[in-house]
């Protein structure tokens, strides 16, 4: 899942931060209360209907800037039952034993799932059980001023475009940014050779004097395309969501190299306290219902085929969202486990501070 804006998002959003700060601080958690750990902007209670007419008021919930800091805080003692992790960090979590395999028999819409996440390699857990239940999916792409930057190429080299130095923003995230370096270098982004790697640092720090900023504030960089301080920018579905429905004139691009394609989803924690909450918590987030929600107002995917089918197939057209991921897999990367992760956010940290 990806950092997320909009009307809703910010009302909730001084709730959440409250939350995250006394959770993140050690404070402990009433029991029988579940504690979720998410990005910003899905804490809103459209995703959860059924859980919160079960379970009303039984629901903390702290949110993150990105994977990295997540599994950081996580790793660091912060224990809540369920977190919101993407499919291309869940080896690492594997690897540090932070998680419990879930039990697919207790997903009530488990089969509705589209097959292309239900038979990801890294969430299987053995017979009828899995390490992540996914839940959403999108893409990441350059979103531009199309009144701004007049008939760009379609191809991510945008942002590596010198006449624009200055006016643009990338993500602050080691699978997106240093990824798209990777395929502007001509490397392979999920196994690469110290030689690859170099070549990636070599365009990244091509890249790095065109920068406004590295962020996952997708809320600034909105607010910074909307006034034309920038005029490009690399981001995820929902901000060209966001600033088509205040009127901005922006594209979200369709690079000849492919738009990166994501998906995210559910880890319940090895010591989780409330499992039996967080299974109901799944479960409301499966329905059709939330999953409408989703798509209907960031414009990402859901993992089921019952969300889509409940999406008017003109909104879908106007959001560019095939009702099958495979689909737009056909066209984009999936951002899968990166083999070099630790060794490629290392060096992109040294890049970023002019190293």
């Amino acid at each position: 899942m990806r950092f997320t804006t909009g009307n809703k998002a910010n009302k909730a959003l001084g709730c959440a931060l409250i939350a995250a700060l006394s959770s993140t601080a050690g404070i402990a958690h009433a029991d029988g209360k579940l504690t979720y750990f998410t990005w910003s902007g899905y804490e809103l209670p459209e995703f959860s209907q059924s859980y919160l007419a079960a379970h009303p008021d039984s629901v903390d919930i702290s949110v993150f800037g990105d994977d990295d800091d997540a599994f950081t805080k996580v790793k660091a003692g912060f224990h809540p039952d369920l977190a919101h992790p993407c499919y291309d960090k869940i080896a690492r979590w594997n690897k540090e034993g932070l998680l419990q395999p879930i039990d697919t028999s207790r997903i009530k819409n488990w089969d509705k799932i589209f097959p292309t996440f239900r038979n990801l390699p890294d969430i299987k857990a053995g017979d009828g059980k899995v390490w992540m239940v996914p839940w959403d999916w999108g893409n990441t792409s350059v979103l531009y001023r199309t009144d701004l930057v007049k008939n760009p190429e379609q191809s991510w080299n945008l942002l590596w475009d010198q006449q624009y130095a200055g006016r643009m923003a990338t993500i602050d995230a080691v699978h997106d940014t240093p990824l798209v370096a990777a395929i502007m270098a001509g490397v392979n982004p999920f196994d690469m050779s110290d030689s690859d790697l170099e070549k990636v640092a070599a365009k990244l720090r091509e890249q790095r004097p065109l920068m406004s900023t590295y962020t996952t504030d997708m809320t600034s960089v909105e607010q910074s395309l909307a006034s034309g301080e920038l005029v490009a920018a690399m981001t995820w579905n929902a901000s060209a969501v966001a600033l088509k429905k205040q009127g901005v004139p922006v594209e979200f691009m369709k690079p000849k190299e492919g738009m990166l394609t994501w998906t995210c989803g559910y880890v319940m924690l090895k010591d989780a306290k409330n499992v039996d909450l967080a299974y109901d918590f799944i479960n409301s987030r499966l329905e059709a219902d939330s999953g409408k929600h989703l798509i209907e107002d960031y414009g990402y995917g859901s993992s089921t085929s019952t969300a889509f089918a409940a999406v008017p197939k003109e909104t879908l057209e106007s959001l560019e969202l095939p009702s099958n991921p495979d689909e737009m897999l056909k066209t984009t990367i999936f951002t899968g486990p990166m083999k070099q992760n630790d060794e490629l956010a290392k060096m992109f940290e040294k890049v970023k501070a002019g190293g």
